[in-house]
C-alpha cells in the first residue's frame, strides 16, 4: 500500500513537472538555428566543398593518358633509292603510348582557386544564415501573440469568477426579495459566453503553438508556460544584420574571381614523360615492333587574348558596384523600418500610460455600481456593462503591452540582436 502511495507521488510529480514546462523566447531563437530544415543545407555544403576542393587538389597531381590506335594508309613513306635495303614500311601501323604530366608552375593559379572555393562556401553559408534570420520576425510574431492569449485567458478567468460571486449574491437578493427574479439569468448568460470565449481563445492559443513548434522543430504543448521576456532596446549598438557580412563575402567572392583571372595569363609549365610501343616506333625507318620514351616540358602561354580577360575583370567591378547599392539600399530601408518601429514603441508606451489610467478610472466605477447593484438602484444588466468596460480596457491595456513588447522585439532583430 506504502509502494503503491509513493508511485502514486512520483507519477503526480512528473505528470506537474510535464505540464509546468516553460519555454523562453530565448530558447525559440536556438531551437530554430538548431532544427530548422534548412540547418542540413551547412552539413551538405561542408560535403561538397571536400569534394571541390578534392578536384582542385587532383590538378597538382600527376596527370595520367592512355592512348592505342591501329591504322591502315594507303601509301606510306619511302626511300627513293633504289637497292638501298631498306625495307619499306607497313601500311598497317600500331601504336600505343602512356603519357604522364606534371604541372610545375602555373603561376598560383591552383591556389587562388581554392582561396576563392573557400569564400564561396563561407558566402553559401551566410546565406542560410541570413535565411534562418529572417524568420525570427515569424517566432517573434507567433511567440507574442501566444503570450496575448494567454492574457486573455487569465482576464477572462478573473471576470468568471467575479461574475459568480455576483451570480450567489444576486440569488440571495432573489431569495430576500430585493431583486427581480429574472436578474440571476442575465449574469447566467454572461457566464455561459465567458466559457464560449475561452474555449475560442485555446482553440486559437492551440493553433499557434502548433505553429511555433513545426517552425522551430521542438515539441511544445498547451500546458507550456510560455516565458515574458523582458526586452531592452539595442538603441546604441551599430547596425548588426548577417546581410551585412554577405555582402562583404559577396564583394571579398568577386575580388578573388579577379586574382583568379588575373592569373590566366601567367604562363603554365608542365613536364610530361611519354612511354610507347608500336610499329614503327621512333625510327621510321625501321620496320618492326619497338618501345620507346619521350621526355620534355611545355609551355603553354596565351600572350594575347584580344583584351578578353580585362573585360572580364571589368565586369567583376560592375557587379561589386551593384552590390554596393544593395548594400546601401538595405541599409536604408533597415534604418527606415527601425526609425518607425521606434516610433511606434513610441506611440505604444504612451498609450499602455493611459491604459493604465482608465483602468483605474473603470474600478471606481464598477465599485460604484456593486454598490448600487446590492441597493437595487441599479439593474444587473447596468452593472454587467460597466463590468464589461473594465474587461475591455484591461484587455486593450494586455494587448497594448504585448505589441510594445513585440515591437521591441521586431526592433532588436531588425537592428541585428543575434543571441
Amino acid at each position: 500500500m506504502k509502494a503503491k502511495f509513493l508511485f502514486g507521488l512520483f507519477f503526480l510529480a512528473i505528470t506537474v513537472g510535464y505540464g509546468q514546462h516553460t519555454i523562453s523566447l530565448e530558447e525559440c531563437y536556438g531551437n530554430l538555428k538548431e532544427n530548422y530544415p534548412l540547418v542540413k543545407k551547412q552539413a551538405i555544403l561542408e560535403q561538397q566543398k571536400k569534394a571541390d576542393f578534392s578536384v582542385i587538389k587532383a590538378k597538382t597531381l600527376p596527370q595520367f593518358y592512355l592512348n592505342a590506335q591501329a591504322t591502315y594508309q594507303s601509301e606510306v613513306t619511302e626511300v627513293p633509292f633504289p637497292n638501298s635495303g631498306i625495307e619499306p614500311l607497313n601500311k598497317d601501323q600500331y601504336k600505343a603510348t602512356l603519357t604522364a604530366n606534371q604541372l610545375l608552375y602555373n603561376g598560383g593559379k591552383i591556389k587562388e582557386t581554392q582561396d576563392l572555393q573557400n569564400i564561396t562556401y563561407s558566402r553559401k553559408h551566410q546565406e542560410v544564415e541570413v535565411s534562418l534570420y529572417q524568420l525570427k520576425q515569424r517566432v517573434n510574431q507567433l511567440y507574442f501573440s501566444i503570450l496575448l492569449f494567454d492574457d486573455q485567458t487569465i482576464l477572462l478567468d478573473t471576470r468568471d469568477q467575479q461574475l459568480r460571486v455576483k451570480l450567489s449574491e444576486i440569488k440571495s437578493g432573489i431569495k430576500n426579495g430585493v431583486l427581480l427574479p429574472v436578474s440571476d439569468k442575465i449574469i447566467e448568460a454572461e457566464i455561459l459566453k465567458i466559457a464560449q470565449q475561452k474555449e475560442e481563445v485555446k482553440n486559437n492559443k492551440s493553433k499557434l503553438v502548433s505553429s511555433l513548434s513545426m517552425l522551430i522543430g521542438a515539441p511544445i504543448n498547451v500546458e507550456t508556460v510560455f516565458q515574458k521576456p523582458l526586452i531592452s532596446l539595442l538603441e546604441n549598438q551599430t547596425l548588426n544584420r548577417p546581410e551585412l557580412e554577405l555582402f562583404s563575402l559577396q564583394k571579398q567572392e568577386l575580388d578573388k574571381q579577379k586574382n583568379v583571372l588575373s592569373k590566366e595569363l601567367m604562363p603554365e609549365l608542365v613536364g610530361f614523360a611519354t612511354g610507347g610501343y608500336g610499329n614503327p616506333g621512333l625510327n621510321m625507318l625501321k620496320n618492326e615492333f619497338e618501345s620507346y620514351y619521350i621526355v620534355g616540358l611545355k609551355l603553354n602561354w596565351n600572350v594575347f587574348d584580344w583584351n578578353s580577360n580585362k573585360r572580364k575583370r571589368e565586369v567583376i567591378n560592375f557587379s561589386k558596384e551593384i552590390i554596393d547599392t544593395q548594400e546601401e539600399i538595405f541599409k536604408l530601408n533597415t534604418n527606415t523600418a527601425l526609425n518607425e518601429q521606434n516610433k511606434e514603441i513610441e506611440t505604444l508606451e504612451s498609450t499602455v500610460v493611459i491604459d493604465k489610467e482608465l483602468i483605474s478610472l473603470q474600478k471606481e466605477v464598477v465599485t460604484a455600481s456593486d454598490s448600487q447593484l446590492k441597493n437595487g438602484v441599479i439593474t444587473p444588466s447596468q452593472y454587467l456593462t460597466e463590468l464589461t468596460k473594465l474587461y475591455e480596457s484591461e484587455n486593450l491595456f494586455n494587448q497594448h503591452k504585448t505589441q510594445l513588447e513585440l515591437a521591441k522585439a521586431n526592433y532588436n532583430t531588425l537592428k541585428g540582436y543575434t543571441k
